[in-house]
């Protein structure tokens, strides 16, 4: 069977396969496969009884791959960009808050590795962990304290 002849079901086994995906993306994926007599809403109900398709698991997926070089905002933007629940979602923010300052320390290190030595210096460092989604009280945190030594 061709891939431009796949079924919707099959479509989404492909999708899934590639990695962790949820409702609300493979809706937005399917969408515009769907033909007529096809019903989406109970391919998707089927794949979610199954276990295919997990909100948790995208969540973990999500936090394990981006946590280490994003802070716990874009983290998070990227989980509602998902379309992950509020409730997961809400956790997800709890994980993420505990090593908040660590990770933050790890990428600014990675990144500089040694304390701005001007002010133009330190406000590029700040709106580097800025954009990689750390709060201000972090980044403020990570160069008052250098490596954190």
């Amino acid at each position: 069977m061709s891939f431009s002849k796949l079924s919707l079901k099959g479509r989404a086994l492909r999708y899934l396969a590639q990695r962790e995906h949820s409702r609300a993306e493979l809706l937005a994926k399917l969408g515009p496969h769907v033909q007529e007599g096809d019903d989406l809403a109970a391919i998707l109900d089927e794949l979610e009884a199954k276990g295919f398709i997990c909100a948790q698991r995208v969540v973990d997926s999500v936090i394990h791959t981006k946590a280490a070089r994003y802070g716990a905002s874009r983290v998070l933007q990227e989980l509602r960009h998902k379309g992950v629940d509020a409730p997961l979602i809400a956790d997800a923010r709890e994980r993420l808050r505990s090593t908040e300052l660590q990770r933050a320390r790890e990428v600014w290190q990675r990144r500089f590795g040694a304390p701005p030595e001007s002010p133009q210096e330190r406000a590029k460092q700040m709106r580097f962990l800025a954009s990689r989604g750390f709060g201000g009280d972090v980044v403020r945190q990570v160069l008052r304290g250098g490596d954190g030594d």
